[in-house]
């Protein structure tokens, strides 16, 4: 029997009782939103038009950008940053949680300003990178890393990892995560759900110009499924690559002994456990989601929260798998591998994010979840919260999201209402139901009371 209690180290509040919005009052605070938005970022369209002629779709990440056009933004400090018509927004979106100690935050800028002084690049073995490595060992409690340069890179390289131990080629991931743009993480990271087959043996989605190989689709909370296709197909995968936490669908929590149960089939049937950190890892607890949880993965992947904002990410974990990187069998390359800047944001990092200062911060989304659940029931809203360490979504369902049809059937005309709603009033966070907001430790009682009240005054606009 599935269970839906969620893992006792995450957070979700589902209110009893809820009204619908009507379709019209929706549809009416869009209109006005968008016309809101397009009178106060004129510049922004102005940017857009040029950066269109020399970046497609003018942004450097295709998911930077939205319809009519993306905000530009020039500055940023702290827990604000400050866009080219010159309004200040209070910043949620944080990058996704590469900015987990606050932009421009001193302990970094010190520790880089040394490292430009003391050399950039030296492609060589170094006293530097070593201590980078060891403070990540010891921080996420793994025999073994290597440092690259983007969460794509490491989650590529760990399923190379794999494959080199097993000799199997096969790769085995959930229907809607996302593990970077390698071509077998693209398949069903966004599948249209009218080609995706039976929700309990889902067909994997494959994107045009993908060439992924063997790639196997299981949902997510789902053991069953998992062990299903472990019984069928173990033979051939390799690894389950997998978000502890998937946090590309706002935020969907593992049931409690999901996660264990994962554990004791890739154990069971010799399959690599890979837990993708990109997005969790610092943002879940001192020790990443991982320790937090109580189920440990063979190999982890890591990136955004360990730098600071500077690009550096990692992938590591057991020395038995490990051993395939010391061995030859998979070759790990890359000329910016541990380069000193990078370092130099890992060390910042991992002096900053104390065991204190993040359950600081997770104090504080907490009581931004409380105070937003309590809004959701006094406004019988068709929502609720979820949370998971320093991160924090509302959902617009009114049951909770297990997977990622689920989030599929959830309300993105309101999730969409809501983010605009909060840009025009100088609040961002990332579009639409995707994202999750981020409470950063430049962030306090101001900011909190901020997005709280924002979000009251969203709920009485809703039912005015």
């Amino acid at each position: 029997m599935i269970t839906q209690v969620n893992h006792k180290e995450t957070y979700r509040s589902v209110p009893s009782t809820s009204v619908a919005i009507p379709p019209e009052r929706i549809a009416a605070l869009l209109k006005s939103e968008w016309e809101l938005f397009t009178k106060q970022t004129g510049k922004s369209l102005e940017e857009s038009k040029r950066s269109c002629k020399s970046l497609p779709l003018g942004v450097t990440s295709s998911f930077q950008y939205w319809e009519p056009y993306p905000l530009s933004i020039v500055s940023a400090n702290g827990a604000w940053i400050t866009d080219v018509d010159g309004r200040q927004l209070l910043d949620l979106s944080m990058g996704f949680g590469a900015m987990l100690v606050g932009h421009l935050n001193p302990t970094v800028v010190t520790q880089v300003q040394g490292a430009l002084e003391t050399g950039m690049l030296f492609v060589t073995p170094s006293p530097i990178s070593t201590d980078g490595a060891e403070r990540i060992c010891r921080r996420f409690v793994i025999d073994q890393v290597r440092f690259t340069n983007s969460g794509t890179e490491s989650t590529m390289y760990a399923v190379r990892t794999a494959r080199a131990a097993t000799g199997k080629d096969a790769i085995a991931k959930v229907e809607g995560g996302y593990h970077g743009s390698y071509d077998p993480f693209v398949v069903s990271a966004k599948p249209p759900i009218d080609k995706i087959g039976d929700p309990n043996d889902p067909t994997a989605y494959i994107p045009p110009a993908i060439i992924p190989g063997e790639i196997y689709v299981v949902p997510y909370n789902d053991a069953d499924s998992l062990e299903r296709l472990f019984e069928k197909s173990a033979s051939r995968i390799a690894c389950f690559i997998v978000e502890p936490v998937i946090e590309n669908l706002g935020i969907i929590l593992p049931d409690e002994g999901y996660l264990e149960r994962v554990r004791e089939l890739c154990d069971q049937y010799d399959v690599v456990l890979i837990f993708d950190e990109v997005k969790t890892g610092l943002t879940a607890g001192h020790q990443g989601a991982a320790q937090r949880l109580g189920v440990i993965p063979d190999l982890i992947t890591l990136a955004k929260s360990i730098g600071g904002g500077v690009t550096v990410a990692a992938f590591g974990g057991k020395k038995k798998y490990m051993d395939f990187v010391t061995n030859g069998k998979m070759a790990h390359l890359g000329t910016f591998n541990g380069n000193p800047l990078a370092m130099a944001g890992v060390r910042a990092v991992d002096e900053i994010c104390t065991k204190e200062a993040l359950a600081g911060a997770e104090a504080f989304n907490q009581q931004a979840l409380d105070r937003i659940s309590e809004i959701i029931n006094e406004y019988q809203l068709p929502a609720h919260t979820v949370g998971f360490g320093v991160k924090g979504c509302i959902t617009w369902s009114t049951t909770p999201l297990r997977n990622y049809r689920d989030y599929k059937a959830s309300d993105f005309v309101m999730a969409e209402l809501s983010w605009l709603w909060s840009i025009n009033r100088g609040i961002i966070t990332p579009p639409g139901l995707d994202e999750q907001w981020l409470i950063s430790l430049a962030h306090g009682q101001a900011e909190i009371d901020l997005l709280v009240e924002d979000f009251r005054e969203f709920a009485i606009a809703l039912r005015a």
